[in-house]
């Protein structure tokens, strides 16, 4: 049965420029932790901070781990360099974050349980594109492409 919504024209499309599309795709998926890399540098002592207010044990040591996980994630998936491993590290780290800094539903309504609970979808999202970048492979513009 033919589905009225398919478009001949956008599979060949999607198909004729999968491996640029997948490249696009690593890099504005590593460009999250880039940018919260980045900013956790700037600000170090507010990073240590923020995760001293979760309670965390050893916040320095978990800020530093933050941005080295951060770092690897970020070079891996933009160079497609181990990018299966990335991607599941990128799911495994961003459930973990989730788990421990989005709990929105701890929060007052209002304006912080908003922000949370965007952080929340956003982290959801970068998990459901992991996923893929898991499934799809690394693409041809990758230095560990598959064909």
């Amino acid at each position: 049965m033919k589905s009225y919504l398919q478009s001949p024209a956008v599979d060949e499309f999607a198909t004729r420029r999968a491996d640029v599309l997948i490249l696009i795709g690593r890099i504005l998926l590593a460009w999250v932790f880039v940018g919260s890399a980045y900013a956790a540098l700037a600000n170090f002592s507010g990073s240590v901070g923020y995760l001293r207010s979760l309670n965390l044990p050893a916040p320095e040591l978990f800020t530093i781990v933050n941005l080295a996980v951060e770092a690897l994630i970020s070079v891996g998936l933009i160079l497609g360099v181990g990018t299966r491993y990335c991607a599941v590290l990128t799911f495994v780290f961003v459930l973990a974050a989730t788990i421990v800094a989005h709990r929105y539903w701890e929060y007052p309504a209002g304006a912080q349980q908003m922000g949370q609970y965007n952080n929340f979808l956003k982290n959801i999202s970068i998990m459901g594109g992991a996923m893929l970048i898991f499934v799809t492979g690394p693409g041809r513009f990758s230095f560990d492409r598959t064909s």
